[in-house]
């Protein structure tokens, strides 16, 4: 795949010579889903804004299919849809004609029978057909952010950004959510997404970035990363009624579980030696008769939280 969105050395400067974004580079590969975390204030809706012609840069340079957003503005921005985390709609319209509109303000035309036909299969896809004629004010939370991603989609573009997509929404339309940007997705839509639900970026993304402070922290496939950076945890459950742990279990790390008798060890899978050898016989020299061994593999919640406290350091 070739990069399709590419910036280099973005650097943004508020009116208060605050720096929002500092001396970034990012390179996104046209078809990919890709994930952007980041605590509130890292600099992500800076950095969206600012590919999506809503706010200047200050330095670098940002190309989208080769087009520069600044010199080539027109067509970067036909390529971009936004889908913003704020539900900002107008209240007395109905579906249709606010969709419609939106493909009109874009250059598109609206009165072919080809155009019509757009719009109706776009609505139908999100599920929004049967709501075509409703007032948005009529709609709920769920319904209005799928007219939010029509209104993104009206003017076909080949990008997509979502802002919080799932903000807001109860953990069905998450699901449904879900589904539509991996159908997005299949028919090769760019999508950029933004998520404080780590579980979100761990079900869809392909690539995931992490940003703080306006600087990138890592660029890596989402399966890399979790390979890379993470661990795993050894769960083991005792027979024996355990109320408190030997000092020496406690200085290898480990824990125990009062409630489900259970005992709990992390390790390290890069490293040459995890340690578990250890702990078994320190279970076996104690006298204590195991009933079950499970691991876990840790999520890329916790990889992206070790990350931030890395960095703050």
């Amino acid at each position: 795949m070739k990069n399709y969105i590419s910036i280099q050395n973005l650097t943004k400067f508020y009116n208060n010579k605050f720096k929002a974004l500092d001396n970034l580079s990012l390179n996104i590969e046209k078809g990919e889903i890709f994930a952007l975390l980041g605590p509130n204030g890292a600099g992500k809706s800076t950095l969206i804004n600012i590919i999506c012609g809503i706010t200047n840069l200050s330095e670098g340079t940002i190309k989208v299919d080769n087009y520069d957003i600044k010199k080539d503005f027109r067509k970067t921005r036909s390529k971009i849809g936004i889908v913003p985390q704020e539900l900002n709609l107008e209240a007395f319209e109905n579906v249709w004609s606010n969709v419609l509109y939106s493909r009109g303000l874009y250059g598109k035309s609206i009165n072919k029978a080809t155009d019509i036909s757009y719009i109706e299969g776009l609505l139908k896809e999100l599920s929004l057909w049967d709501k075509r004629k409703n007032k948005l004010r009529e709609l709920s939370g769920g319904m209005k952010r799928r007219v939010l991603i029509a209104k993104a989609l009206s003017h076909e573009p080949s990008i997509l950004f979502l802002d919080e997509p799932s903000a807001s929404v109860d953990v069905e339309l998450r699901k449904d959510m879900w589904n539509i940007v991996k159908k997005l997705k299949s028919k090769g839509v760019t999508i950029i997404l933004t998520t404080h639900y780590i579980e979100e970026a761990e079900e869809l993304a392909d690539k995931v970035a992490v940003i703080n402070q306006g600087k990138i922290i890592i660029v890596e496939e989402k399966n890399e990363l979790i390979k890379k950076l993470g661990q795993k945890k050894l769960i083991i459950e005792i027979q024996e009624k355990i109320d408190d742990l030997p000092v020496i279990f406690k200085e290898h790390n480990i824990e125990l579980n009062t409630l489900n008798n259970q005992l709990t060890y992390i390790y390290d899978t890069k490293k040459e030696r995890t340690g578990i050898t250890t702990v078994l016989n320190l279970i076996k020299d104690e006298g204590l008769n195991l009933k079950d061994i499970t691991t876990e593999k840790s999520s890329l919640e916790s990889i992206f939280i070790n990350l931030l406290k890395d960095a703050n350091r």
